[in-house]
């Protein structure tokens, strides 16, 4: 009987110590970044650039304020972050230096020309997204332009002239090049606002997204001297 009590009464005071609390875990930046720019996105979709504040972002997040302005100072700057996002899922730019693919491998890698119908359906409602926004909004007009086209073209121009440094192609303008492989492959590949998608199934355009890489790798192939 006595040895019972001791038991129970060992087993009531370990029952009576309390839990030594642990740090609460802390978020990377990183990850507190990824998160802000997910509720972001999200937020601008449902009720436009007009109507997200970084206010309603911050308490989507349940973080404070001064959290979100710590990693982005404006809802400007927040939408440039999501245009980086975006300019990822369009152009995989940019490369490793050491990388030494086929030319017309490493093009079909960087315009990412057969993901999935999920990612692409993505990408094509942000693209129609941003389009119908700079309509209303001038910043974010500018925003399309510097931070959307011209840089995507330049990242594009930089890997084709550094091509051209490596003897791996011929070309006199490589931002001219970069135009010409944008214009045929996102003219083929995204369907903009108010067009009509007229591939009769994606095979089919996949098919002619690799052809017209194929005729661009072929013009730009060096010429062998005799």
């Amino acid at each position: 009987m006595e040895g019972r009590m001791k038991a129970r009464a060992s087993d009531a005071e370990q029952v009576a110590v309390p839990r030594k609390r642990g740090r609460p875990k802390t978020v990377s930046d990183d990850a507190r970044r990824a998160e802000i720019i997910a509720e972001a996105r999200a937020t601008f979709h449902e009720l436009g650039y007009g109507g997200t504040t970084t206010d309603l972002v911050a308490a989507r997040c349940k973080i404070s304020k001064q959290t979100l302005y710590r990693l982005f100072s404006s809802k400007i700057e927040l939408f440039m972050a999501l245009m980086a996002e975006h300019r990822a899922s369009m152009l995989a730019l940019p490369r490793d230096a050491k990388e030494n693919l086929p030319l017309t491998e490493a093009l079909e890698q960087i315009f990412m020309i057969d993901i999935d119908e999920a990612a692409e359906r993505d990408r094509e409602a942000f693209i129609h997204f941003v389009m119908s926004e700079a309509q209303r909004f001038p910043e974010i007009a500018a925003l399309l332009r510097t931070q959307g086209a011209e840089q995507t073209r330049q990242m594009l121009a930089d890997w084709l002239d550094l091509q051209q440094q490596r003897g791996l192609i011929e070309i006199a303008d490589a931002g001219s090049g970069a135009r010409m492989l944008m214009n045929m492959i996102f003219g083929a590949m995204i369907t903009l606002p108010g067009k009509t998608n007229d591939w009769p199934d994606r095979e089919t355009r996949l098919r002619h997204l690799r052809q017209c890489i194929a005729i661009f790798v072929a013009g730009v192939q060096p010429r062998r001297c005799n």
